[in-house]
């Protein structure tokens, strides 16, 4: 049996991550509240091509790890179910709980005989609310499938199928389903499966902590275009899909739909809570994995479209398509502007 979290936790005791300066909010021109963080770019190859910060001390990865948990199910049973390019971006998603995301969950879930009830990912509140500043209405009651990660949960369970396995206890660490998806992260993040570090996601299912350099290195490698050694066609299949269906991925008012649109094709990006950003570049073959240490998405998009502009990926479409991520200056009740928040980290290129 593997040892519980909490055990694990207190047997191995972790290096804080040396996190730098990326945000500041100032008020009139002092600064008020500094956010810290880092920054990683790299190449296919695993170069590091520019940081900020700690970029070898493992930080969990939260959603930023879905294609990679996405990846086997993808690579060995793709046909066997069925799955089209939008089928493929909801397994990789965050996604709002809006219909149609609700809705194709459920028909995937359909096609090996299972409900919601499958689904070991818990109940929330729909992210739509919370990023469009929208109320339920009254009597509105929400399921599993309204889970920001019941896509994801999907996919585990159409692997589980697949391997002619019961579709319960998924998320056991020691799970062949599990233990697929650690082999996957292993692979394409360069990290020994034996040495990752590990933790419980808040939808139930085990997530793994990274390097930022490991996991800019991961999502650079979904950019090749030649099929992957273990994975095949997998990999740009995903990161494909994902960036066809930024809609499907998040949803209305969330970060990643403004950041693939504003990509035109060339990106794919994927949030993960409590501050995490990563981004990959086609064209480029280069990737930017982001952590911002006190779990805030603002700061954090701040910093992210600040490193875009100095790395030169944006231009005046992109920039507008990327307002939106960007707060306001800040104002008193009296509507007097008195302060913003803007970007500190500079990136220094090797």
């Amino acid at each position: 049996m593997p040892m519980p979290i909490s055990e694990a936790t207190r047997a191995v005791p972790q290096a804080l991550p040396r996190h730098v300066p990326i945000t500041v909010s100032v008020r009139g021109t002092h600064p008020e509240n500094v956010h810290f963080g880092s920054l990683a770019v790299v190449d296919t190859q695993g170069r590091l091509l520019a940081s900020v910060g700690d970029v070898d001390t493992p930080v969990f990865t939260r959603s930023a790890l879905k294609p990679f948990q996405a990846m086997p199910v993808i690579a060995q049973a793709a046909q066997r179910h069925r799955l089209d390019d939008a089928d493929i971006a909801l397994l990789c998603a965050s996604h709002n709980g809006e219909p149609m995301h609700v809705e194709r969950v459920a028909a995937l879930l359909s096609r090996i005989g299972a409900s919601e009830s499958a689904l070991a990912c818990g109940t929330h509140m729909p992210f739509f609310y919370r990023f469009n500043d929208a109320t339920p209405e009254p009597g509105a009651r929400f399921t599993r499938l309204h889970h920001n990660c019941s896509g994801k949960h999907t996919g585990m369970l159409l692997l589980a199928s697949a391997l002619g396995l019961p579709l319960g206890r998924y998320l056991d660490l020691d799970h062949p389903v599990q233990e697929q998806i650690r082999q996957s992260v292993s692979h394409f993040s360069g990290v020994p499966a034996d040495q990752l570090v590990w933790g419980i996601d808040g939808c139930s299912a085990p997530n793994y902590a990274l390097p930022l350099r490991a996991l800019a290195h991961a999502f650079a490698r979904l950019t090749l275009p030649a099929p992957d050694p273990v994975y095949g066609d997998a990999p740009r299949r995903i990161a494909r899909a994902m960036s066809r269906h930024p809609e499907l991925v998040s949803g209305q008012g969330r970060n990643d739909l403004a950041l693939m649109r504003a990509g035109r094709g060339d990106w794919v990006s994927k949030v993960g809570a409590d501050g995490v950003q990563v981004l990959a570049s086609f064209s480029r073959g280069v990737a930017i994995a982001a952590k911002c240490s006190d779990g805030q998405l603002t700061p954090l998009m701040v910093a992210f479209v600040a490193a875009l502009e100095q790395l030169g990926w944006l231009d005046d479409e992109s920039r507008a398509a990327l307002a939106g991520l960007i707060p306001p200056p800040l104002k008193n009740a009296a509507g007097i502007e008195v302060g913003e928040m803007r970007a500190v980290l500079e990136l220094p290129f090797s």
